[in-house]
């Protein structure tokens, strides 16, 4: 068997702020993947009309040894490049756009390789809490229909999908993670490495996503953290900046967010989440 018919490539799909950076970083720390972070933001590389935090490595800035020096040809199957130019058989990306996903699979498929699709949800409360928190000026009522309608959009795909896939509640990788990651790899048919829970410990190389997940590693990337280029908002900077590091179930929504908002949640989007609430 030749290297592009042992290709796989894993996708997420499901809403924003569900945590799959910390995902992407755990399957990432395996021996045989490379997690690209948010992959559709390889189309802004080199591009100085894009904002610096959308067209570099969100961890390294524009000097990042690995997407400083990734050009993609674009008539070419994309996760073949990437997993050539850094010398893995894997490649995770969390892009959320199903148009994205279905293309990039596609492509994959077409190149011999297998495509894998993960379903990544959290209580919504959560997930909204989070938005509110980034995005205090846009409306709550806005914000929540967003969620609900991505985890409609999301379900087509996912159901539709005839290659590996599974779901991935973000709770019980946070509260249990070796049993999820083992799950996970089992689906991926890759053997399951102790190491990956320990995805701060090694440098990664990511477009895009969240921020704060990003600074656990950087603070052990960087001798001096504040040479990386990754840094916390004013929203984060406490909770990550006391963060013990590793894998921690995070719920901040339970202090954070108001009975007003909470009630306005269950209004609208009681039903969708019925399944996704997390109680504990």
């Amino acid at each position: 068997m030749d290297k592009t018919s042992q290709m796989r490539s894993v996708s997420l799909c499901g809403a924003g702020h569900s945590g799959s950076t910390l995902l992407g970083m755990i399957l990432g720390r395996h021996s045989s993947a490379f997690y690209m972070g948010e992959g559709g933001k390889v189309r802004y590389l080199h591009d100085e009309r894009k904002p610096m935090r959308k067209r570099v490595c969100k961890i390294c800035g524009d000097d990042c040894p690995v997407w400083s020096k990734f050009h993609w040809d674009e008539t070419r199957a994309l996760y073949p490049q990437v997993a050539e130019h850094v010398g893995v058989s894997m490649i995770v990306d969390t892009t959320k756009d199903e148009r994205w996903i279905e293309t990039r699979s596609k492509e994959m498929r077409e190149a011999g390789g297998v495509p894998a699709l993960l379903f990544l949800t959290r209580d919504g409360r959560a997930v909204v809490n989070s938005r509110i928190r980034k995005y205090p000026e846009r409306d709550p009522s806005d914000q929540i229909r967003q969620w609900a309608d991505k985890i409609g959009t999301s379900d087509t795909p996912f159901n539709a999908s005839d290659g590996p896939k599974m779901r991935v509640r973000y709770e019980k990788l946070a509260t249990d993670p070796e049993v999820v990651t083992r799950q996970v790899c089992d689906l991926l048919q890759i053997e399951y490495e102790p190491d990956m829970l320990r995805f701060d410990e090694r440098p990664q190389h990511v477009l895009g996503g969240n921020s704060g997940t990003q600074f656990l590693v950087a603070r052990n990337q960087f001798e001096n953290p504040q040479d990386a280029f990754v840094s916390l908002a004013d929203r984060t900077r406490d909770y990550y900046g006391e963060h013990a590091g590793g894998i921690s179930l995070d719920l901040r929504w339970k202090q954070e967010l108001s009975s007003e908002h909470e009630a306005l949640f269950e209004k609208l989007a009681g039903r969708a989440n019925a399944e996704l609430k997390w109680e504990a």
